[in-house]
């Protein structure tokens, strides 16, 4: 996709952007170009846009929502030439319609780019060629900017992006358009750090360094310079464990009280390995027919996921709300669900337990048998485990966060393979304090 450089650092000046509708917006613009900037209006069937824009579920009122944001959002967009400069504020996307045309037939989406602009995003005079399938990895809106800069200015001689103030970053590198003031130590904390690695773990292709300029003894102004990485291998994006925006967990995320930013946020910013059991744990917990009903299951979810797993003694868990054993009045058949709910969340903390054990054992290793276990788990998991997993190993091993834990849950299950009984899942809950227990 050739994309116009002043699409890429846009600053909404109403409304707000998201990493979704940013993708949604890349695949209609990648589709557009195919299509011809002399065709009025674009035709695409529904299925391809989902496909394109990396998300998994059919759930078209999200994709509606994400689609009104993106025209109730206004840019501004200047341009100039010999003794003329130009200035256009515009929606960013024009009428868009969604026709579903009966059981058996294709659901299509058309729209339009605003006249004034649609010739520039169309067939841009000046491009920078962007990826849709590495920038759809990115898993937060910062990093996707970012990676759209660091594409841009990758074959500039000099490899400085534009140098703006922080006010105008803070804008451009959170979709939003009601910043008015930014504390610079928490914009850098809370957003560009944490854009930045991760561009280093999913770009192949360069990394980002930040350069800040000073007033005295404030930041004012910041760029960024781009930095090659040598080409690790061919063919990555094709790679089919690629990173996808699940859009699907992200809905059952709102269906359990989140706000859709902040369901968006968490699974940006948060491993969807622990989402998925913290979820999965939440709703064995709203299942329960024998425990109390809770209060908030949105607060209840995010105190799990903070705190790693619920139900340990001491973990701020309501008295109410900790699983219970049974009264024999209670019947056989709650207690039987009951039951089936404990031993697997037992099951779950045996198992992190296991892990933790395992890299406390690997830590006692000594080094010929380290490089031994690394060795065999890269020639048994490497090849298993999503690409930027098996990056981030390549270039961190154990240390690195997200790949060490893969590496030392296999080296837990080769060190002990024995599947635990229920005895000995009941012991470890007892010895452990699990409450209920």
């Amino acid at each position: 996709m050739a994309k116009a450089n002043e699409a890429i650092a846009i600053r909404p000046k109403r409304g707000r952007l998201t990493l979704l509708s940013r993708r949604i917006y890349n695949a209609l613009l990648y589709h557009s170009q195919r299509q011809g900037v002399d065709e009025p209006v674009y035709k695409l069937a529904l299925s391809e846009l989902i496909g394109d824009a990396r998300f998994n579920s059919n759930n078209t009122e999200l994709l509606k929502s994400h689609l009104r944001d993106m025209q109730a959002t206004t840019i501004e967009w200047s341009t100039s030439g010999t003794g003329l400069k130009r200035w256009v504020s515009s929606q960013l996307l024009g009428t868009v319609t969604i026709e579903e045309q009966g059981r058996g037939r294709p659901c299509t989406i058309t729209w339009r780019y605003p006249e004034e602009i649609r010739e520039r995003l169309v067939k841009p005079l000046q491009y920078t060629r962007v990826l849709l399938e590495i920038s759809g990895q990115m898993r937060s809106y910062p990093a996707a900017v970012l990676y759209e800069i660091g594409a841009r200015y990758l074959s500039s001689p000099s490899r400085l992006s534009m140098r703006e103030d922080v006010l105008w970053w803070a804008a451009v590198l959170t979709g939003r358009s009601d910043i008015t003031e930014v504390d610079y130590r928490f914009l850098k904390r809370d957003v560009i750090s944490k854009a930045l690695a991760e561009i280093d773990a999913l770009c192949e292709d360069f990394s980002l360094e930040l350069i800040e300029h000073k007033r005295g003894r404030r930041i004012e102004e910041i760029q960024f310079r781009v930095q090659p990485k040598v080409q690790q291998r061919m063919g990555a994006a094709d790679d089919p464990s690629r990173n996808v925006f699940d859009l699907e967990l992200v809905g059952k995320l709102i269906a359990l009280g989140l706000k859709q930013d902040e369901a968006q946020d968490l699974y940006a910013t948060t491993d969807e390995g622990q989402l998925r059991s913290t979820l999965e744990h939440v709703e064995q917990r709203l299942r329960s027919q024998t425990l109390p009903a809770l209060k908030s299951s949105a607060a209840y979810f995010k105190d799990a996921l903070k705190k790693g797993y619920a139900g340990m003694k001491g973990a701020g868990e309501p008295a109410a709300a900790a699983p219970a054993l049974l009264s024999p009045a209670q019947g056989r058949a709650g207690a039987s669900l009951g039951t089936e709910d404990r031993m697997h969340r037992i099951r779950e903390l045996w198992e992190n337990d296991r892990m933790q054990k395992a890299k406390a054992l690997y830590l006692e290793m000594p080094e010929a048998m380290q490089a031994e276990m690394r060795s065999r788990f890269e020639a048994e998991r490497l090849a298993e485990i999503a690409a930027p997993i098996a990056r981030a190993w390549r270039r961190d091993g154990p240390a690195s966060r997200i790949a060490g834990t893969t590496f030392h849950r296999w080296l837990a299950q080769i060190t002990w393979p024995e599947d635990p009984s229920d005895r000995v899942l009941l012991d470890f809950a007892l010895a452990q304090g699990v409450a209920g227990m």
